[in-house]
């Protein structure tokens, strides 16, 4: 005689294999960056999934898509909306678009020092982690690009000169480019995919970046002028969607936290060292460093410090500029008294 299983019993049944599968269902969070592959961005990455997997037991796998080939930092924002992506590598400049108190760490000409940076970053990146996580995305790691500098098709030295270029500016951040304008530059909006294009039909003719980036994306070759000015540190972070972060078993999360931690700040140093070999390598091939003179310098800080007062609630959230300020005001002090 057979049994028949009662119909409630066996929808409990399958509810139960369903949420066991659920349970222990491999995680693969899809990540994009405009890191070129196997830059050293991209290779922080790479070691990262690495130790994920370790970690997890092969449960919680990365699969990275560099070199922009899923578009621009907004684009691939937007893709994290819609779950196309779980996780993006992104840079101080698309980074704002979730949380504009991360400029407080890229104010023009506000920092000398990675010293500064980092004394400013530890004691703004609770709060920073706090609003972005308002937005939606954890922070796993911070991160750098290096100092920004001006690289320019023809010689350039003063502020007059680069007002007289075609500047490249991120497409997109409008309040940036009415600045530039309201400054007398000339900016043209692009998207940095579209970089190279641009130079080689002559749309830009100067354009700003960190050293290393300029070398990666072979940018310089266009533009054999480099102003001896470290206009502003370019951070980043590697940031993931809550929702994907939430599905990862809670046991696990703060393992691959302190992993992907670990992960950036053991390439901190290798990326800082590796800009200034950058200038070196972009010299061989023709770069022109152009040196200022300490007069020259003065003009280019008492022009941008003129506009801190719009780049204040504009750009950056008025209470973290100030924090900023202040904090760096503290570090400076610090050291003069130990001198």
């Amino acid at each position: 005689m057979r049994h028949r299983i009662p119909t409630r019993s066996l929808l409990v049944a399958l509810a139960a294999l369903a949420l066991a599968a659920q349970t222990f269902a491999k995680t693969e969070i899809r990540m994009g960056t405009l890191a070129p592959a196997d830059s050293p961005w991209h290779r922080v990455l790479v070691q990262m999934g690495q130790e994920w997997r370790d970690i997890s037991g092969g449960e919680v796998t990365m699969r990275i898509f560099p070199g922009g080939v899923l578009g621009d930092e907004n684009a691939m924002l937007q893709k994290t909306r819609v779950q196309l992506l779980q996780a993006v590598a992104i840079s101080g400049i698309g980074l704002p678009e979730i949380e504009p108190g991360v400029m407080a760490l890229q104010v023009p000409l506000l920092y000398e020092s990675y010293d500064e940076l980092d004394y400013v970053r530890e004691r703004l990146a609770p709060e920073l982690e706090r609003r972005i996580a308002a937005k939606g995305f954890v922070v796993l790691n911070w991160a750098d690009a290096g100092w920004v500098h001006f690289f320019t098709k023809g010689l350039a030295r003063t502020p007059d000169d680069v007002r007289k270029t075609k500047l490249y500016i991120t497409a997109g951040d409008a309040d940036t480019e009415e600045l530039f304008k309201a400054a007398r530059f000339r900016p043209v909006p692009l998207s940095p995919t579209d970089m190279l294009t641009a130079l080689q039909t002559g749309m830009i003719d100067a354009f700003d970046t960190p050293p290393l980036v300029a070398l990666a994306n072979q940018w310089f070759g266009l533009a054999k002028h480099m102003i001896d000015l470290p206009w502003a540190p370019l951070v980043g972070a590697t940031i993931v969607d809550k929702r994907a972060w939430d599905k990862i078993p809670e046991a696990q999360r703060a393992k691959l936290l302190e992993a992907a931690q670990r992960a950036g700040l053991r390439f901190r140093g290798e990326i800082r060292g590796l800009n200034d070999g950058a200038v070196t390598e972009m010299q061989k091939r023709g770069l022109v460093v152009v040196k200022l003179d300490e007069a020259t310098r003065a003009s280019w800080r008492k022009e941008v410090e003129a506009i801190y007062p719009k780049l204040r609630d504009r750009l950056v959230p008025g209470d973290l500029f100030d924090q900023a300020r202040r904090l760096r005001d503290e570090y400076r002090a610090s050291r003069a008294a130990t001198r």
